[in-house]
């Protein structure tokens, strides 16, 4: 049997995954008609995804887990 808090924690899981993914895939898209790519290019790609998927554990219920690109 499965409990709301179950249900909660799946959509937030599926939510922070999809999120990384996008960003994933559209630093991917940046990066591939580049020859040159800088090491903190790639550092802070990481980072942003390392972020996203730390984030259910920081997350409240009041916000948006990832905030809108700058």
């Amino acid at each position: 049997m499965t409990t709301a808090g179950d249900v909660d924690s799946k959509v937030i899981d599926e939510a922070v995954i999809d999120e990384a993914l996008r960003l994933i895939d559209g630093g991917l898209a940046d990066l591939l008609h580049r020859e040159l790519v800088s090491t903190d290019e790639i550092s802070d790609l990481l980072l942003d995804v390392r972020m996203l998927l730390t984030a259910p554990e920081m997350a409240s219920d009041s916000g948006p887990l990832v905030e809108a690109p700058a």
